[in-house]
C-alpha cells in the first residue's frame, strides 16, 4: 500500500521513525514534509498536499491511506478534510483506528505525536492500515450523506418542518 504522510515540526521524528517503521513493512511511503525541523512552520500545505496525493491515488486505483501528525492532531485533521473526498479521522487509541476505517472508510488518520508514544502511534497506524471497511449499508448511507453535502451542500431534509 502507498502510505502518503505529513506533519509539523512537533511530529516531524515521529514521521521520520514512523516511514522507516512502514517501509520495513512493505508499504510505500511518500513524505510530504516538512524536510528539517522548523519551530515556526506551516503545517497545512503539507497535509493538504498528503490528502490531496491519497485521493489522486484512489482515484488512479493505487490503493492508498494518509498519515498526518502534530502536536494534537486536530489542525492536521481540519487540514486533511478541506481535501474532496478526504475522511480524516483523529485517532488517540486503538479502538478509534479500528472504527475510523470500519464504520466512516476513513482515508487518513491524524495523530497528537505529543500525546503519545512512538510505539502507541505505530500501533494505531498499523491497525488503521490492516482494517477494512465494514461495508455496512448503514455505513455506506452515511459516507454517502457527508459526499453529497461536500458536492453540492445537499442534506436530507429537516425532520422539525
Amino acid at each position: 500500500m502507498r502510505i502518503h504522510i505529513a506533519t509539523d515540526h512537533a511530529g516531524l521524528d515521529f514521521s521520520t521513525q514512523l516511514q522507516e517503521h512502514l517501509r520495513a513493512a512493505g508499504h510505500e511511503v511518500v513524505d510530504h514534509g516538512p524536510i528539517e525541523y522548523d519551530a515556526v512552520d506551516d503545517y497545512p500545505a503539507f497535509c493538504i498536499r498528503a490528502a490531496q496525493a491519497v485521493i489522486a491515488d484512489q482515484c488512479d486505483g493505487v490503493e492508498a491511506l494518509g498519515v498526518v501528525f502534530g502536536g494534537s492532531g486536530n489542525g492536521e485533521q481540519i487540514a486533511a478534510n478541506k481535501v474532496a473526498g478526504v475522511r480524516a479521522a483523529l485517532v488517540w487509541n486503538l479502538s478509534t483506528a479500528e472504527l475510523a476505517r470500519e464504520h466512516n472508510d476513513a482515508n487518513v488518520i491524524s495523530i497528537g505525536a505529543r500525546q503519545h508514544t512512538f510505539d502507541e502511534v505505530t500501533s494505531f497506524i498499523d491497525r488503521f492500515i490492516q482494517t477494512p471497511f465494514s461495508g455496512d449499508e448503514r455505513h455506506v448511507r452515511r459516507i454517502g450523506q457527508i459526499a453529497d453535502f461536500e458536492r453540492d451542500g445537499s442534506l436530507l431534509p429537516d425532520p422539525r418542518g
